[in-house]
């Protein structure tokens, strides 16, 4: 199965971008999905490099990772969402890159299944 997850939810604001990443990362672990994540709107802030959180919080930078580092996985950012947040390319997570819209288009025609948190 090939699934696209669309996550919209800021970081740690509230809990969807951490239940999608949880779901996305469960997937992801199995041998036959393809997996993709776009980052739209606040959830951008989610693939920010260097994320310090309390003790014993969950830490989205270290959930991304897990997904970007199996091979049929990818994880891009809105860019205009990005720019919006003052989010700059280098900043991103190792294995994310900045994405667009016509790239999301693609992606969702490319999904057998399109989840959004």
């Amino acid at each position: 199965m090939k699934a696209l997850f669309i996550l919209n939810g800021a970081p740690y604001g509230d809990e969807r971008t951490y239940n999608g990443l949880r779901l996305a990362g469960a997937l992801a672990r199995r041998d036959h999905h393809e997996l993709r994540v776009f980052l739209l709107g606040d959830a951008v802030s989610a693939a920010k490099n260097g994320q310090r959180v309390a003790e014993g919080f969950y830490n989205l930078e270290l959930m991304l990772g897990r997904v970007t580092h199996v091979a049929t996985s990818a994880v891009h950012v809105c860019g205009t969402c990005m720019d919006a947040r003052g989010i700059k390319a280098d900043e991103l997570i190792e294995g994310i890159r900045r994405g667009t819209l016509d790239e999301l288009a693609d992606w969702s025609e490319w999904a057998d299944k399109v989840l959004v948190f």
